[in-house]
């Protein structure tokens, strides 16, 4: 898939311009088949009026005050990478350089489940998804379905004939210890 990202901002005068509009490259690694294109970050609340330059790339998932907007793209198929053959140690290197901090969310005995100290706004673009959550717990998301994901631990399942297309918006928020809100 083409994304297309156009990027507005300010010019030393204030007015608004375009600074960015160009392609963006999908970003893949081997231990997985869902393919990320990420559109837009910052690790800290932006200030207005701004020139329009993206935030370093530094974690996947934003810190606290940070946020990510991204494109996820999930093969038909439950997830699965045919591991024969691969270099395990090569690939975690792979995912730790491509995407930093995806690793430590994941749990390695329950693969693809994972928590993040995230609210995640999630719309499915195409296709359909299954969320997962605890206790085995799935609710089916069709193409226009919302999602807001409040930091639980979950994973994704396409069990369809296409691809599921979800657009994402995070925000990274502190996670207090023995309370629920």
């Amino acid at each position: 898939m083409n994304v297309r990202r156009v990027v507005t901002g300010h010019d030393a005068h204030g007015k608004a311009v375009i600074v960015e509009d160009g392609v963006v490259e999908p970003t893949t690694v081997t231990l997985s088949p869902t393919v990320y294109h990420e559109l837009w970050r910052a690790d800290s609340s932006p200030t207005l009026p701004d020139a329009g330059a993206n935030g370093p790339k530094t974690t996947f998932f934003p810190p606290v005050g940070g946020y990510r907007f991204f494109l996820l793209t999930f093969p038909p198929g439950d997830g699965g990478v045919d591991y024969e053959g691969l270099d395990i140690e090569a690939g975690l290197r792979e995912l730790q350089e491509k995407l930093p901090g995806v690793l430590e969310t994941n749990e390695l005995e329950h693969p693809g489940m994972h928590t993040t100290d995230t609210v995640d706004m999630e719309i499915v673009i195409s296709g359909e998804i299954i969320l997962e959550l605890d206790d085995g717990i799935e609710t089916t998301l069709h193409a226009g379905d919302v999602n807001i994901q409040n930091g639980t631990r979950h994973r994704w399942h396409n069990r369809g004939s296409e691809p599921a297309v979800l657009a994402v918006a995070m925000i990274g928020l502190p996670r207090a210890t023995g309370t629920q809100g």
